[in-house]
């Protein structure tokens, strides 16, 4: 089917792209703090490696925070929860911002995790249901293009008016912009009517489908293995490579364009491709992080897969997020807040185990080798979709069952 055939255009409904924007917002938390950490520790009065865990109080609350509050506001209009969500974020930035206490300004992170974990899960499913089943990987595709250019965006110019000002600057720019995306999200986004009352039950449910553990699964190890790498990927660079510290932030800025072209290029395709494009991205990204294993001795080359790596690792992204709504049928918010948590279970026990590599006596290799071997383990659920697809026979009853037609 077209998009002409079920009544949608190519171009994506306007909500897609305030969500967008909504998700670029939220995306910028993490990504700045990550940049102003010695400023924060020195004005609050603590040493850096403590004043890190905001960043891991903000990513724990990424784990945790996604399903809990996909139940808590399961029976809340959509609308609602993304408006709610917004101006709890911009509110935990104005306590931030106004607090001298470390222990407050941690839990404002955390209560900033669970307002984007609400309005993650929420927000995929209103881009989906808007842009139609022919144009889902597309529309999500665009959501994780804000976290992405979060990433290349976030971190210079949060670093940048950090410095212009103080840390609590970028604060405060965020809590303004998030209260404005509420007011927008509110006028624009419409508060449709669901199909089926809301079910904590049927939520629950949707989890029986082995296709979407399946799914979860490979997102887990995709992302971990790209970002246990990107985590150490500094050193790396200059101590590997060779590359001058200087030039570091540039190759991480062109990294995140990588991804952003990637994630772009997966939506495009992944809606008629689906298991192509998890197969391709798969195996691409297993082929460069084995690559930067044994050619990161050269700059050029380093540079090169560095690039590359953002740009394979992130094409399957889109495709993800729309299995795992499609596969959950009719009850999709819950299976979709796990898809957040299970790359942030992915990175957070790759990055431990490429810590653990850095300092063997791998050295810097070490990191991109446990990429790799997560990576290739992405093969296992790979494989088991297939043969579900080889042997799953598409009957009007299946089809109600997992939210459509099934591609993969």
């Amino acid at each position: 089917m077209t998009p002409a055939a079920d009544g949608r255009s190519r171009q994506l409904p306007f909500v897609v792209w305030v969500l967008a924007v909504g998700t670029f917002l939220m995306g910028s938390t993490e990504f700045v703090v990550a940049g102003l950490l010695p400023e924060v520790a020195d004005d609050l009065d603590v040493g850096v490696s403590r004043a890190g865990l905001l960043i891991t109080a903000f990513a724990a609350g990424m784990i945790v925070g996604p399903p809990v509050m996909a139940i808590a506001t399961l029976r809340l209009p959509r609308r609602s929860t993304l408006v709610l969500a917004l101006v709890v974020f911009a509110l935990g930035h104005v306590v931030a911002a106004l607090s001298s206490s470390f222990a407050v300004v941690l839990a404002s992170c955390v209560v900033t995790a669970l307002a984007t974990g609400a309005f993650w899960c929420v927000a995929t499913v209103v881009a989906a249901t808007a842009a139609g089943p022919t144009a889902t990987s597309r529309a999500l595709g665009l959501l994780m293009g804000g976290l992405t250019v979060a990433n290349v965006v976030g971190v210079p110019l949060g670093s940048w008016l950090g410095q212009v000002s103080d840390w609590r600057g970028p604060f405060w720019v965020l809590a303004v912009l998030s209260a404005c995306a509420a007011a927008v999200v509110g006028r624009f986004i419409p508060d449709e009517p669901r199909r089926q009352p809301p079910s904590v039950r049927a939520e629950f449910a949707a989890l029986r489908q082995w296709r979407v553990w399946l799914v979860l699964g490979f997102i887990a190890l995709l992302m971990g293995g790209v970002l246990a790498t990107y985590s150490y990927i500094s050193p790396l660079l200059t101590e590997r490579a060779g590359v001058p510290a200087g030039s570091v932030p540039l190759v991480l800025a062109a990294y995140g364009v990588g991804a952003v072209l990637g994630t772009a290029a997966g939506g495009r395709v992944g809606d008629d491709r689906p298991l192509a494009t998890m197969i391709a991205s798969a195996g691409t990204t297993a082929l460069v992080l084995c690559l930067l294993v044994f050619l990161s001795t050269s700059p050029a080359m380093t540079v090169a897969l560095v690039i590359l790596l953002g740009m394979t690792g992130f094409a399957a992204s889109p495709v993800l997020g729309a299995l795992v709504v499609r596969f959950a049928g009719s009850a999709p918010t819950l299976a979709s807040s796990l898809s957040s948590a299970a790359s942030n279970v992915g990175v957070t026990a790759g990055s431990w185990a490429a810590g653990i590599a850095l300092a063997s006596s791998l050295g810097e290799a070490g990191p991109p080798l446990v990429g790799t071997v997560a990576v290739v383990l992405t093969a296992v659920p790979l494989t088991a979709l297939a043969l579900m697809r080889a042997t799953r026979s598409v009957t009007p009853r299946n089809a109600a069952g997992s939210g459509g037609p099934s591609r993969v």
